[in-house]
């Protein structure tokens, strides 16, 4: 519509919107319509729509409704554009050009002719249940011509205007027009995320899926339909850079990490784009994936025969993955230059965070029924560990005795918090398996021992009372069994930060198979995978497969689709990986105090 808008034939622009149009839609001519428009559709609207349906009201009661369509029904939108097509069929021809999407229609033209079409549109529409409401309804003109538009619409009550008008939430019209529109819709969202860095003081995981999933999809539309209007959204990067950031990890945050912040999660980032930037490039590729519908509307076809038709598909689809190539490579520079500007002794943690896998907890839903909620003092700090920032209220010595670091509070074995992050990554494993269908899932399973066998590394372990930590059977085939063993490694240990992470991976990968490969090979006749992970969630490549095809056997078995089983169980290892990794840097590691032995007591005499 602004491109029509431009072109110097066009007098004006009229939006035009009817009056409760879902629900006064005439119900039996629709349905006669579309049983001609659409006839594979029209079954099923038959079977919805025929008789009255229920409207619930608050009280528990109901009224039936006879006519329009229903409120929360996947098919109304549908079902109400399809019950239009003979009205937009009888009006194509009185103007130039003209647009619908479900009851606001737009058309652009001369005066003459839009004033033809408004009254057709009055006249007719009602048969199909579309009332035109004239005061809902604007006509952009250009100056030149407003004297006479209002002459000419004089007495239909539509709102004559040569500023601007919003069409589908995007503004048309002069430049002062869009930028009073937008900046009104900025101040709105500035005042929104100032609420929700309030709410991040006392729940930042809920306020940070809310902006994510939420909050920050609402100037998205509005990016990619307005050209030129990354300037007016300063305020709202001041309100996200100077509010809401800090009150998710605190003040003071070194500057070189907003452009990382402003990365895809996947890529180590927030997902908190820079927004200026982020309009400008949102337009561009909004553009560039709608310009074979653009070319189609413009052609003003009502039909279009299944060459045209497998033509636009093609294009869209060609369109469509070039943004997506283009966007690919936008972001892959954006992140060398992000990380450019990290020092250098951080660059292989954030080679980690931005890794397959790493960045799972930061985009699930806080669900507490799943265990994927975070207080405020544990996400804060899951923050601060991602970026290597600064921990605050932490012991300056363990006590043990050594100097209380980071790295130190993921290695002291003071606590029991080494193992216990072991052991839940363990049993959780083995709860995987047993809702994937897998049979004779055994936690800790002891080996057969050794009589005589012999084993090409001289590392293989060959005590008769060694165990693993998780077998199974139906992993692989139906009768086979697998053994597992689970390492857990400190990502900050100096004997693996001077390694790159694939390197890292491979050598505790290939330590666990040296111990323990050939015996369970040859002793137990089964199969081995070490599962390996490290402190900042990732996964080695067997574990990798070993939870892959345990997604599968969920997905088979649940009947949820592959993709998300996998995310599932990348969620459910990724959070209870991250708990323990806390736990383990502000876990009590003190003095125990003194416990009432209840083993040396008889209970009834004490009672």
């Amino acid at each position: 519509m602004n491109s029509y808008w431009e072109n110097d034939e066009c007098e004006g622009i009229l939006c035009a919107d009817a009056s409760n149009a879902f629900n006064i839609l005439n119900r039996k001519t629709a349905l006669v319509n579309v049983r001609f428009l659409c006839p594979v559709f029209s079954f099923f609207l038959i079977n919805i729509y025929r008789l009255p349906s229920k409207l619930f009201l608050y009280n528990g009661k109901f009224i039936m409704s006879r006519e329009g369509t229903t409120q929360g029904d996947n098919a109304a939108a549908p079902f109400y554009s399809i019950s239009l097509y003979p009205l937009m069929n009888d009006l194509s021809s009185i103007v130039e050009f003209q647009m619908f999407y479900a009851d606001d229609g737009a058309s652009a033209g001369s005066l003459v002719n839009l004033k033809r079409w408004w009254d057709k549109l009055c006249e007719r529409g009602p048969g199909y249940g579309y009332y035109p409401n004239g005061a809902k309804s604007v006509l952009l003109v250009k100056p030149q011509h407003l004297s006479r538009a209002q002459e000419v619409f004089d007495g239909t009550g539509v709102v004559v205007t040569v500023d601007g008008v919003r069409y589908l939430g995007s503004p048309i019209g002069t430049a002062d027009f869009k930028a009073t529109f937008v900046s009104g819709k900025v101040d709105e969202w500035c005042r929104q995320v100032e609420l929700l860095s309030a709410i991040a003081l006392s729940e930042p995981q809920c306020a940070y899926s809310g902006y994510s999933m939420g909050l920050s999809k609402k100037w998205l539309f509005l990016m990619r339909t307005t050209s030129d209007i990354g300037n007016l959204f300063d305020p709202l990067e001041e309100a996200i850079s100077n509010s809401f950031i800090p009150a998710l990890l605190g003040p003071n945050l070194p500057q070189h990490l907003r452009s990382v912040f402003a990365l895809p999660s996947r890529d180590g980032g927030l997902g908190i784009h820079i927004t200026p930037s982020q309009a400008d490039a949102e337009f561009s590729n909004s553009t560039q994936a709608t310009a074979p519908l653009k070319e189609l509307i413009l052609e003003q076809r009502l039909s279009i025969d299944d060459e045209r038709a497998g033509r636009f598909i093609s294009d869209s689809k060609e369109a469509k993955s070039d943004v997506v190539k283009k966007k690919r490579k936008i972001q892959s520079t954006e992140k060398e230059s992000a990380c450019g500007n990290i020092p250098e002794n951080e660059r292989r943690l954030f080679d980690e965070i931005s890794s397959r896998g790493a960045s799972s907890w930061l985009t699930a839903l806080p669900l507490k029924e799943h265990g994927f909620v975070l207080n405020k003092q544990q996400f804060h700090d899951a923050l601060l560990l991602r970026y290597n920032l600064p921990f605050q209220n932490i012991p300056l010595s363990c006590a043990c005795g050594k100097v209380n670091t980071l790295e130190h509070c993921l290695s002291c074995a003071l606590g029991g918090y080494v193992y216990m992050r072991h052991n839940n990554i363990r049993d959780l494993t083995a709860n995987i398996l047993l809702e994937a269908g897998c049979k004779d899932v055994e936690v800790e399973p002891q080996l057969l021992p050794i009589s005589g066998e012999t084993f090409n590394y001289r590392s293989t372990i060959t005590e008769n009372s060694a165990r693993l930590d998780v077998s199974a059977r139906g992993v692989w085939s139906p009768l086979d069994k697998v053994y597992t063993d689970i390492r857990v490694f400190n990502s900050l240990a100096p004997t693996n930060n001077r390694q790159s992470v694939d390197d890292t991976f491979r050598r505790h990968e290939q330590e666990k198979i040296r111990n323990y490969n050939d015996r369970v090979i040859q002793v137990e006749k089964a199969t081995f995978m070490p599962l390996v992970f490290s402190t900042t969630g990732l996964m080695g490549p067997k574990a990798e497969v070993f939870y892959k095809r345990a997604a599968t056997l969920l997905s088979n078995k649940t009947g949820h689709t592959y993709s998300d089983s996998i995310r599932y169980i990348r969620l459910r290892l990724s959070f209870c990986l991250l708990k323990t990794i806390l736990i383990s840097i502000r876990g009590y590691r003190g003095n125990c105090f003194t416990r009432f032995n209840s083993y040396d007591n008889d209970f009834n005499l004490i009672i």
